[in-house]
């Protein structure tokens, strides 16, 4: 596992740490759990992408008036 150094406000890690602790975890595992969040929602934006990408030979046939897109 590698070390990091990141630079924040003071008061803000004094109640970044509060809350870590009210969760019954560190600051450190709060961190790890979020740096897993943060990287997954990066590969979901990839997929959606990647998804749009093999989807674009759909047609639509135009654009529609918002009564059209609202109609059921």
């Amino acid at each position: 596992m590698k070390n990091i150094t990141l630079s924040a406000d003071e008061d803000l890690l004094e109640q970044a740490r509060a809350v870590a602790h009210s969760q019954r975890r560190t600051l450190n595992a709060a961190f790890r759990e979020w740096l897993i969040q943060f990287t997954a929602s990066a590969g979901d934006e990839q997929s959606f992408n990647a998804l749009m990408k093999r989807m674009s030979h759909i047609n639509s046939g135009g654009k529609f008036s918002r009564d059209e897109m609202n109609s059921r």
